[in-house]
């Protein structure tokens, strides 16, 4: 079989939801990148003129009429080489989730995609209509054989596309396609690499074709989408993968067999010859996968920064305590958007110990951070003086603890009413999911950064970023954890310990096991019991809590829909 060099590009970038002009402009100029690299084909994500997702801005017309006039416009600028773009087609009053190939100034076709997701994260049926065509298409290369014109044969599909084995790629693959561009918003949780790798892989096995499979990057609201773009071979072998947590532009010369069309769909042709074989083999390195803390660290960080920066936020405050989470949340913070742009507000009370002080300005010194130090005791003294007569009788309780950090949560909100800060709440998943918050208080802010971090995991993010320099207090990582809202308080006295707590949790949100059964794999039934019972209760207070990075399977928000009102347990 006839083989011919084929150039292919993987523009891995960072769109933003609903600018539809920038993500034009920005897909513009990764495809003059991959023109001056010679690529003969280059992909762009899912969505990319709109951005992923675009949720409810599907609705709007208007939206749908504009997203359809960049994708014209980006089309008359598309020179001598193959753009495979992610738009939103319209036909009648249905919209799709498509791809456009274009070609030497013209849509040459559209895909549109036939698997629509509608779990976790995904709601396309909402939206989108399904596609029922799995197109191939056929483009000339610079060889001939037997006195005519050799073709290559690819295919292209979209994200979930890839997932099923029935169609669509076996059904272009048996067309006559050799490879499939396959392009994707595809978010980011931890173990999620590994899934697509097999995916992809054994696809390629089974279908006997390369596959190019380009993925988004950046953050958008609670998603992150981490790229790590790839080219694998017909043997399922990766050729090339691109970098995590960042833009890039992927390119590898791909030895492809060339043919006519096989026994499926006709081939749509890409009139025109592609450029002759490259003088030069293109070589990339491979980028290897990050090791799990680090992988996680990245996705927080890029959320962070995306954020903040798409949301028109150059500073953050954050309450610091001298613990290991708000210590957390402050480096990523700094590691996001520089020193200059994070404050950290420390805000004493008459249970505040003196190694707390010490630690959140030992750590804001380290990061080289604005510190400010306001005692509440004053504020606090006031509120009690003024419930005093309401509340006599009856002995303080969670309700005195809870004002102190009510007013913690004022200071910070006045803090960014005043200078426009976007205030980062310091709240872990094990808290959030136990409802051991307050609501209005250490919850009241724009963006939970670790909301959807494990408290163990809280430690080990913590640990690795000490690895790279280390900047938090050691303290942090020993001391017993306490909300020092009334003497001697320990976590533990209302929660299991946290080496206990977080499997329970996980298996009870994350995996849906009940209570036998969490048991049964070696927890007491009574703390199960316990634990199960807070996180059903605290469901309200999770509805109101800001929104927060997901790096787990199942993040609250999106992903785990409860209703607030519910009388089942178990």
């Amino acid at each position: 079989m006839d083989k011919e060099s084929l150039r292919v590009a993987l523009a891995q970038i960072n769109c933003a939801v609903g600018d539809l002009e920038g993500n034009r402009r920005k897909i513009s100029g990764f495809l003059r990148m991959a023109e001056k690299e010679a690529a003969d084909i280059v992909c762009f994500p899912e969505l990319a003129i709109t951005g992923y997702p675009p949720e409810d801005l599907l609705l709007k017309p208007k939206f749908i009429v504009d997203n359809l006039e960049e994708l014209k416009e980006l089309a008359g600028l598309t020179g001598n080489i193959i753009a495979v773009v992610g738009f939103v087609d319209r036909i009648g009053e249905d919209i799709y989730n498509a791809a456009a190939v274009i070609y030497n100034g013209k849509i040459r076709g559209i895909y549109r995609k036939m698997f629509l997701p509608n779990y976790g994260v995904f709601d396309e049926k909402r939206y989108f209509r399904a596609g029922e065509e799995p197109l191939v298409f056929s483009a000339g290369c610079g060889c001939a054989i037997g006195g005519r014109r050799a073709k290559f044969i690819f295919g292209v599909n979209i994200c979930e596309d890839i997932w099923h084995k029935e169609q669509p790629a076996a059904a272009q693959a048996l067309s006559g396609a050799k490879l499939i561009l396959n392009i994707n918003a595809s978010p980011y949780y931890i173990g999620k690499i590994k899934e697509r790798e097999k995916v992809i892989r054994d696809q390629a096995r089974l279908n006997r074709v390369f596959i190019a499979y380009t993925n988004l990057v950046g953050g958008q609201d609670e998603l992150v989408f981490d790229g790590q773009s790839m080219l694998v071979d017909s043997g399922g072998n990766i050729i090339s993968r691109a970098g995590a947590f960042k833009e890039d532009l992927l390119i590898a010369d791909l030895n492809l067999p060339t043919g006519r069309s096989g026994k499926g769909r006709k081939a749509i042709t890409i009139t025109g010859v592609m450029p002759a074989k490259k003088k030069n083999p293109f070589f990339q390195k491979d980028n290897k996968p990050l090791e799990p803390d680090a992988e996680v660290y990245q996705a927080l960080v890029l959320g962070l920064k995306d954020y903040a920066a798409k949301n028109s936020f150059q500073k953050v405050v954050i309450g610091l305590s001298g613990g290991i989470d708000s210590s957390l949340v402050a480096v990523l913070a700094v590691d996001a958007l520089g020193k200059d742009n994070v404050i950290g507000i420390f805000m004493p009370s008459r249970y505040s110990s003196p190694e707390s002080e010490a630690d959140a300005r030992y750590l804001a010194q380290n990061l080289g951070i604005k510190f400010i130090n306001i005692s509440i005791e004053q504020l606090y003294t006031m509120y009690l003086i003024i419930l005093e007569s309401y509340f006599s009788g009856l002995a303080r309780d969670i309700t005195e603890e809870n004002l102190q950090a009510r007013i913690r949560g004022n200071i910070l909100m006045a803090f960014s009413n005043k200078f426009g800060w976007l205030v980062l709440t310091t709240g872990n998943k094990s808290e959030m999911s136990t409802g051991y918050a307050t609501l209005y208080g250490d919850m009241a802010g724009g963006f939970a950064v670790i909301k959807d971090v494990p408290k163990t995991l809280v430690y080990k993010l913590a640990r690795y970023r000490d690895s790279l320099g280390p900047v938090i207090p050691g303290r942090a990582f020993t001391k017993e954890p306490t909300a020092e809202l009334k003497p001697d308080q320990r976590d533990r006295d209302t929660l299991p310990v946290y080496e206990t707590l977080d499997p329970i949790l996980k298996a009870y949100i994350e995996e849906d096991k009940y209570l036998e059964e969490i048991a049964d794999s070696g927890f007491d039934s009574g703390a199960v019991r316990k634990v199960l019972a807070m996180v059903d209760k605290s469901e309200y207070k999770r509805r109101q809590s800001p929104p927060g990075i997901k790096i787990t399977p199942k993040a609250f928000g999106r992903d785990r829909r409860m209703p607030i009102t519910n009388k089942y347990r178990g």
